[in-house]
């Protein structure tokens, strides 16, 4: 039964012949768009200096905004490296505060060990104290220094290259 109904679809489909858009056209000829010759068309000199000073203007600003890109990048990535070089500066200054903080610890346990008296326990764990808060404060100053040192190279080359780009500036 498939066969036969397939077979009378086909003859339906074969009287009437379809459009490029599947519907039947009824023997309408077809239209079609004329065709110009553009090579022999005559343009207007202003039109095409017009045209000319368009594309002249377009790859003008390309270059200018690939030259803007690429510096940008060139920025960018001197920054990355200024940062980069100030964060492991800044974790070596943390490894050593550490190290340093791991020695006084252990030689305050030596000394808590030699003891003979309450009295002396507490004038040693006073000193410790005093010692380990100045300590603390050197420290923390050290790394604040370090901090800032950090962002000031790379808001140099930032601020160097933004200056010479807005003093450049048409």
């Amino acid at each position: 039964m498939t066969e036969t109904s397939t077979a009378a679809t086909k003859a339906k489909t074969a009287k009437h012949a379809t459009s490029p858009f599947g519907l039947p056209d009824y023997g309408i000829p077809n239209f079609e768009m004329p065709k110009f010759d553009m090579s022999n068309m005559e343009m207007p000199d202003a039109f095409r200096e017009m045209t000319e000073k368009g594309v002249a203007h377009a790859k003008d600003t390309y270059a200018k905004a690939k030259m803007a890109s690429e510096e940008t990048a060139d920025l960018l990535q001197n920054s990355y490296a200024a940062v980069a070089k100030g964060a492991t500066d800044y974790n070596l200054k943390l490894i050593e505060i550490a190290r340093t903080n791991t020695r006084a610890a252990f030689d305050y346990a030596d000394e808590l060990l030699g003891v003979k008296s309450p009295s002396e326990f507490i004038e040693l764990s006073t000193a410790q104290m005093r010692k380990q808060f100045d300590m603390f404060s050197a420290q923390n100053k050290e790394l604040c220094a370090l901090a800032q040192e950090t962002a000031t190279e790379a808001a140099k080359s930032i601020k160097t290259r933004v200056s010479k780009a807005f003093n450049t500036a048409p």
